[in-house]
């Protein structure tokens, strides 16, 4: 379970010899003697102090301070590694059940809600204190975070997912001759087909309050009725999505496999291709020109490659998750060899919520530790325009971050390990576990 921090935390922090205190401040806590991961400059720090005052961090000293001394919540790391709070930057609170077409059919919306709040809590508890919902959450869930209603990290939304008719989102069979029913809460879509259609349900989206667009862009292992290599929407249609996002000052993320698909979407302004599994060189170059970001998901296809047959995946899931897995390693090296901006997310689902940290590792064999480091955060920030505030362990930037007990960056498995590995998470000042002294 998580572990909630004591409130009003009191402390004074002062300068040996100066014959008094500085002054009392509230709700601050002092991390010392630990080792910092530096995602900005690529390094680790050997030794390090933070100083955190409510939710923000106050200051960083990157050396041994033996001229300060500290009084109240001090917190000894015992030598363990700090690292920024990692970032999700796709997954599916909706996703609950690992035949996505079937799930919607079997469960109440209610038994939806209440498994999702379930896929929050432990997505916190691996030590992902921000995540992006790639379609399904509402902002609902958002704001309970918000409130203290649920434990969870960081949300951003992105509502109902756009597709086209036959497209990704589409879950009917071919031999249903039915209307795509409108699902309120799971993993959302919304079909809809021509400009004016596509203008108004990225308006009705916005409207309802999400932070970003999600399209389905190419075909999908989940769904019954498309390919893998297909292209879906026009060029028209895209652009008239973007359009209309950005006017809100939102941005689209793009499901997207096929290299057609990956190229319409970054000529009409997409922000992120997600997964992009099928991407070759000509493809990659273009991603990387229009500053448009990677976000690979490898350990979906992964996990569920190895327990798909188990959990009785239909045999066409099947087949295109071997085929998707079978390629991801290699689209990720082309990216990374072209330049392109690598982020990280991980759609997983059902039961397979829980390995959410293996994407690190999965990365690691491409671009290395300290690479699948910086992609899970200062990059995820910088893709979700949260730079500000996130991805890295800065003065003025929220105090979120992990400490592992260990080095990542020499086993990097460390982080999937993460029950017993992870010993401190804080989100916004807020310590959700601690178990260094275990």
């Amino acid at each position: 379970m998580l572990q909630g921090s004591p409130k009003n935390i009191r402390m004074n922090f002062s300068k040996k010899g100066k014959g008094k205190e500085r002054g009392e401040m509230k709700q601050q806590i002092v991390l010392k003697n630990f080792k910092l991961i530096d995602v900005t400059n690529n390094k680790l720090i050997p030794s390090a102090l933070l100083i955190i005052e409510g939710d923000r961090i106050k200051e960083v000293f990157l050396e041994k301070l033996s001229n300060y001394e500290y009084k109240g919540a001090v917190i000894d790391c015992k030598g363990q590694t700090l690292l920024p709070g990692l970032i999700d930057a796709h997954i599916h609170v909706g996703s609950v059940d690992e035949n996505l077409s079937e799930q919607q059919r079997r469960n109440y919306p209610s038994i939806l809600v209440i498994k999702g709040v379930n896929v929050l809590e432990n997505t916190l508890e691996q030590g992902f204190t921000t995540a992006r919902d790639a379609g399904g959450a509402d902002p609902g869930f958002r704001e309970a975070i918000k409130q203290g209603l649920i434990k969870g990290p960081r949300l951003f939304v992105a509502g109902a997912c756009l597709s086209q008719t036959g497209g990704h989102g589409d879950m009917r069979l071919a031999t249903e001759i039915i209307n795509h029913p409108k699902y309120c809460t799971g993993l959302v879509t919304r079909i809809c087909d021509g400009i004016d259609a596509v203008r108004h349900e990225t308006r009705e989206q916005i409207r309802q309050g999400v932070d970003q667009i999600k399209i389905m862009a190419s075909g999908g292992a989940s769904t019954p009725t498309d390919e893998l290599e297909s292209s879906q929407y026009s060029l028209e249609e895209i652009k008239t999505i973007v359009f209309e996002a950005e006017s809100s000052g939102k941005y689209v993320m793009a499901h997207c496999y096929s290299n057609r698909g990956a190229r319409l979407c970054a000529q009409a302004g997409v922000r992120s291709i997600e997964h992009g599994n099928l991407l070759n060189r000509e493809s990659a170059k273009i991603l990387r020109d229009t500053n448009v970001y990677l976000v690979p998901t490898i350990v979906a296809y992964e996990m569920l490659y190895q327990k798909g047959e188990k959990l009785g995946l239909p045999d066409y899931f099947q087949r295109k998750i071997n085929y998707l897995k079978e390629r991801s390693l290699e689209a990720l090296d082309i990216a990374n060899q072209e330049g392109v901006k690598i982020a990280s997310g991980s759609d997983l689902v059902g039961s397979l919520q829980g390995y959410k940290g293996m994407e690190l590792e999965l990365k690691s064999r491409v671009i290395g530790p300290m690479g699948a480091i910086v992609a899970t955060t200062k990059t995820n920030a910088e893709l979700l325009r949260q730079e500000k505030d996130l991805g890295t362990i800065e003065k003025g930037k929220y105090a979120d971050m992990i400490l592992v007990n260990g080095d990542p960056l020499k086993d990097i498995s460390l982080i999937q390990n993460y029950k017993e590995k992870i010993t401190l998470i804080m989100k916004g000042g807020v310590i959700y576990k601690n178990i260094i002294d275990v």
